[in-house]
């Protein structure tokens, strides 16, 4: 993993969008979550991408640790969460979700990919920034 700057971070994500793109042309839309979600391990090996999937992140509230699953899909190179649909559209929930995974682990990005899209790139992803990324260099 490189120095966390702005550029890092951007050429990260241009990557990850790019195997998103690469599974998405290969399985095609309409399969679940759950296909992607495996096609897109072997492809983030293939491309040497460093990840955790399927990370459970803590939850702090009023400095207790709070006993409950919430799972990011992703969090790749401790830098972008990837949170992955294969649903009929996003909506506002879903993309809370990803802010909220970005905040919690404090990190500088995060990918919200759709992949019930025909068009992946101009359809299916969003992303988003924290305050984070906009300290870095």
């Amino acid at each position: 993993m490189g120095k966390l700057t702005k550029k890092y971070i951007n050429e990260l994500k241009y990557k990850i969008i790019g195997a998103c793109i690469e599974v998405h042309k290969i399985a095609g839309p309409g399969l679940y979550e759950d296909v992607y979600h495996k096609c897109l391990e072997r492809e983030f090996q293939l491309l040497g991408i460093e990840y955790q999937s399927e990370l459970e992140i803590p939850l702090i509230y009023k400095d207790v640790k709070i006993d409950c699953m919430v799972k990011c899909d992703f969090l790749i190179e401790n830098a972008i969460v990837l949170e992955i649909k294969s649903i009929e559209e996003l909506h506002k929930i879903h993309k809370a979700q990803a802010m909220n995974y970005m905040n919690l682990l404090k990190v500088p990005k995060s990918i919200l990919i759709n992949f019930n899209v025909y068009n992946l790139y101009n359809e299916g992803t969003e992303t988003f920034v924290s305050k984070i990324f906009e300290k870095l260099e």
